[in-house]
């Protein structure tokens, strides 16, 4: 064996670093926010490492600066409709949603339109 070739990793050598890289590299993957008001909807899209929770996501995505009113000592969160903590660790492809307190109850206001509706119906037309 000449000196040239003592002096020069084997593919081998070579092999092994770039899996160790690898697997020491920060895993980042694709996960949403979601907020609503009556008037705008933000669906944010954003990049994230492996471990990151729902309150480190909604910090990095900006929407707490896009919408001052949201106070994550107050609003609910959750992932996909399902209620979640602040320290849940997020999942590839993930949706983050951020809840504000409902104005008026579903159950109500659907009572109240169902009863509009069939006073509506049984007469003719109130323009008449």
């Amino acid at each position: 064996m000449d000196a040239s070739a003592a002096s020069h990793p084997d593919q081998s050598e070579i092999k092994d670093e770039i899996t160790d890289a690898v697997k020491s590299a920060p895993k980042t993957f694709i996960v949403e926010i979601a907020y609503a008001e009556p008037d705008t909807q933000v669906i944010i899209p954003l990049t994230v490492d492996q471990g990151t929770t729902l309150e480190q996501a909604i910090r990095q995505s900006g929407v707490l600066g896009t919408f001052p009113n949201i106070d994550l000592a107050v609003n609910k969160v959750g992932v996909f409709g399902k209620l979640g903590k602040l320290h849940q660790v997020l999942r590839e492809k993930d949706r983050v949603e951020i809840y504000r307190k409902l104005i008026a109850d579903p159950k109500a206001v659907r009572k109240q339109r169902a009863a509009e509706g069939k006073k509506m119906r049984k007469g003719s037309s109130t323009d008449q």
